[in-house]
């Protein structure tokens, strides 16, 4: 009797990277390139927020774990203005990890001697190294450090990209290769984020779960960079190259793109993988995007807000098979947006959402919650793009109207029953769904919901190589302790019940005889 693999745990981390936003994130590097003196670029200093204040903002503690994206009502938009009382840099699910100690943390996951630090910047990280919890072993790793000098030469003659710290040169990311557009410095700059971030979330999952490292599997990493060399563009391999900094020996893994929509594409192969019973434990892992730094920092410069989008994102979950008591992932309930949907939003939340309930013989409102594109809306509202969770529970209650599982007059609370307010930054596959993971174990196993949907949707057209849209969803369930199969879940002592009744049916049957 084949078993519905579980969520076993879950790891969430940000990284606050002030310096990189202007350094690294498109919309910056773009502007300098273009229009180097523009007004934009002389007051972004300005609006960038220190530690602290990240550290303090709601939605990021929510993304942390310390609140629940419920607690998030509680507080009037915009949320940028208010300071959490007693917030922590360290939550139940991970931390908000400063930037010095990030540049450390790419040092550390180096392996090619790529990732070269000033000697006074090494001397100062490496106190604070010895003082995290989860880093305190790979500090050796730092070593001594370089002359500034030999740094600066490396940007000047070989195009190093730097790397800096309150404003300064602290160290540079070096080219892998003379020619290869795929191995140049600002390339590798970002696989390196890609890796030091996925790791720490990695390192997280393994401590908040009491995880043995060594029971890991398989990893599946669902960023969106892409890692190889000239004869192979996006070969990988981010998910092997993580494992082995986590120390995951006994795993090996491969990497899943799919835009935003490849952590819900992950989640599922995940739990096929388990349920097959080809591996036990299955990690899916993704690291932040530079490249996304400040995307919206034009319109939050030009509305005299600070700029939001200072903080990357990881995640890491681990799928195992089912315990009992976490969780279950329904792959008999999955939902696809295939090449021939369409990509109205009707046909597409018709696809992702009431195509796998009907195959199940579920209403829309038999969903206690829905994690869609949990983008913060702090961010997307004063660019022009609207509340995005709120719009996509809008589009599922109206479907549910249509097909009169809802009232009309309950539209309105819809949105407030089956949805939450988004908290997570827009770093591309970071929203897509997966950060509710951490809260839908706690809600499907201490809290009192029985049913949610996790949501993935992505833009296959960035890639110009289709128009077409992305997107899968999984429904997650509250585990009942018995024995599950596709459409069906029966106990062991129920089985044991079915067979005494059967064969005293078959021995009055004899006897009647």
């Amino acid at each position: 009797m084949m078993s519905y693999a579980v969520v076993k745990g879950s790891g969430y981390v940000l990284v606050h990277t002030p310096d990189m936003i202007y350094h690294n994130g498109t919309t910056q590097t773009t502007e300098k390139l273009t229009n180097p003196d523009s007004e934009y670029l002389k007051k972004l200093p300005e609006h960038i927020r220190p530690y602290e204040k990240v550290v303090n903002y709601g939605p990021n503690q929510v993304y942390i774990g310390n609140l629940t994206p419920e607690d998030l009502r509680k507080y009037e938009m915009p949320w940028y203005d208010k300071d959490i009382p007693g917030a922590s840099r360290f939550g139940k699910f991970g931390e908000i990890m400063p930037q010095d100690e990030f540049i450390a943390l790419m040092k550390m996951v180096d392996a090619f001697d790529l990732v070269k630090l000033d000697k006074g910047f090494t001397a100062m990280v490496k106190e604070k190294m010895m003082n995290h919890p989860l880093f305190k072993d790979d500090v050796p790793k730092l070593k001594e450090g370089e002359d500034l000098a030999d740094i600066e030469k490396y940007i000047q003659e070989q195009h190093a990209e730097g790397l800096y710290h309150e404003g300064k040169l602290v160290g540079c990311v070096k080219r892998a290769h003379d020619i290869d557009p795929n191995l140049n410095a600002h390339v590798l700059f970002e696989n390196l984020v890609v890796k030091a971030s996925g790791a720490l979330a990695f390192k997280h999952l393994i401590d908040k779960n009491n995880i043995n490292v060594a029971d890991i599997d398989y990893v599946i990493e669902c960023s969106e960079e892409a890692c190889g060399d000239m004869n192979q563009r996006g070969g990988g391999n981010f998910a092997k190259a993580i494992a082995e900094v986590v120390g995951a020996m006994n795993a090996t893994g491969s990497d899943t793109r799919g835009f935003c929509a490849a952590p819900t594409h992950a989640l599922i192969e995940a739990a096929a993988l388990v349920q097959a019973g080809v591996y036990e434990n299955v990690a899916l892992v993704a690291g932040g995007a530079t490249a996304k730094l400040g995307m919206n920092g034009k319109d939050h410069v030009k509305k005299g807000m600070p700029i939001l989008e200072d903080v990357l994102g990881g995640f890491a979950v681990l799928v195992s098979k089912n315990d009992g008591v976490s969780p279950i992932l329904r792959t008999d309930l999955v939902g696809r947006h295939t090449v021939g949907t369409g990509s109205s939003p009707q046909a597409v939340i018709t696809s992702l959402v009431t195509t796998p309930l009907d195959k199940g013989g579920l209403k829309i409102t038999d969903i206690d919650k829905y994690s869609v594109e949990m983008q913060n809306p702090d961010v997307t509202k004063p660019a022009g793009a609207g509340d995005v969770p709120e719009a996509n529970y809008k589009m599922i209650a109206a479907l549910g109207v249509k097909r009169n599982e809802l009232d009309r007059q309950d539209l309105g609370t819809f949105v407030e029953k089956h949805g939450m307010p988004g908290w997570a930054p827009t770093q591309g596959h970071i929203p897509s769904g997966v950060p509710y993971l951490g809260f839908a174990k706690e809600d499907l196993t201490t809290g009192n919901l029985n049913r949610v949907m996790i949501v993935g949707k992505g833009s296959l057209f960035l890639g110009r190589m289709t128009n077409l849209f992305d997107g899968v969803s999984i429904v997650m369930e509250r585990n009942t302790g018995k024995a599950e199969t596709a459409g069906a879940s029966i106990s062991e002592e129920e089985v044991k019940h079915m067979i005494a009744e059967a064969m005293r049916d078959f021995a009055s049957h004899l006897l009647k005889a």
